[in-house]
C-alpha cells in the first residue's frame, strides 16, 4: 500500500484538450503528463474509481475566451475535444463542461461527486491535467471549499513553464492542504 488510504476517490482530469496539447496553447513540456495520466486512468477504470473529464467548452462570447485567451476550446470544435491519447470511455467515464477556470463553478461537478458510490459520495479527488496555475488551481480551490480531500499527481499536472509548475504545486499544498504525490504512489494508495 501507499502512504495513506484514499477513501471514495474520484479522478478529475482538467483541460486535457487539443487546444492545450496541439493547438495555440501547447508547449513542449505539456506532453509529459500523458503517460502518467494514462496509467492513472487505467488503474481507476480497473478498480471502478470514477473518472471525470472536466473540460473547457466555451461559447465564442465567453469573456475568458474573447478578452484573455484568444478563442480556445470553443464548444463543439476540434480544439475542445479531449486528446486522443486519453479519450473518455463513454460507457463508464463522465464529462463535465466548464466555462471558467473552475470545474465547480456553475457546473454539475459537485452534484455528480455527491452521488457517486451509491449516494455515499466521493470523499477525495485526484486532480490531474494541465495549467496547474489556472484550471487546476481554481478547481482545487472549490474542491477545498466543498470539503474534499485533494490529491495532485506531481507528474500528472503541468504548466507553461517549470516556474509556473513549481509555484502551482507549492501554492496548492500551502493554501489548500493538497497532498502532492507521484502517480505511482496514488495508484498504490487507492482503497479498492
Amino acid at each position: 500500500m501507499g502512504i495513506f488510504m484514499i477513501n471514495n476517490p474520484a479522478i478529475i482530469l482538467v483541460d486535457i484538450q487539443n487546444n492545450f496539447f496541439t493547438g495555440p496553447h501547447k508547449t513542449r513540456r505539456i506532453q509529459s503528463v500523458i503517460e502518467p495520466l494514462q496509467r492513472l486512468i487505467v488503474a481507476a477504470r480497473k478498480n471502478a474509481v470514477p473518472v471525470i473529464y472536466c473540460i473547457d467548452a466555451h461559447y465564442p462570447q465567453d469573456e475568458e475566451v474573447t478578452q484573455k485567451w484568444r478563442g480556445h476550446a470553443i464548444k463543439n470544435t476540434k480544439g475542445a475535444e479531449v486528446i486522443s491519447e486519453i479519450s473518455p470511455d463513454q460507457r463508464v467515464d463522465y464529462i463535465v463542461e466548464k466555462r471558467t477556470y473552475s470545474g465547480f463553478y456553475k457546473t454539475d461537478l459537485d452534484p455528480l461527486l455527491q452521488n457517486l458510490y451509491d449516494g455515499e459520495g466521493a470523499k477525495s479527488v485526484v486532480i490531474g491535467g494541465v495549467q496547474i496555475n489556472k484550471g487546476i488551481r481554481h478547481t482545487a480551490a472549490d474542491a477545498f471549499f466543498q470539503g474534499y480531500h485533494i490529491i495532485v499527481p506531481e507528474d500528472g499536472v503541468d504548466a507553461r513553464s517549470e516556474e509556473d509548475h513549481q509555484q502551482g504545486l507549492m501554492y496548492l499544498e500551502y493554501v489548500y492542504s493538497v497532498k502532492i504525490m507521484t502517480t505511482s504512489n496514488i495508484i498504490g494508495s487507492v482503497r479498492y
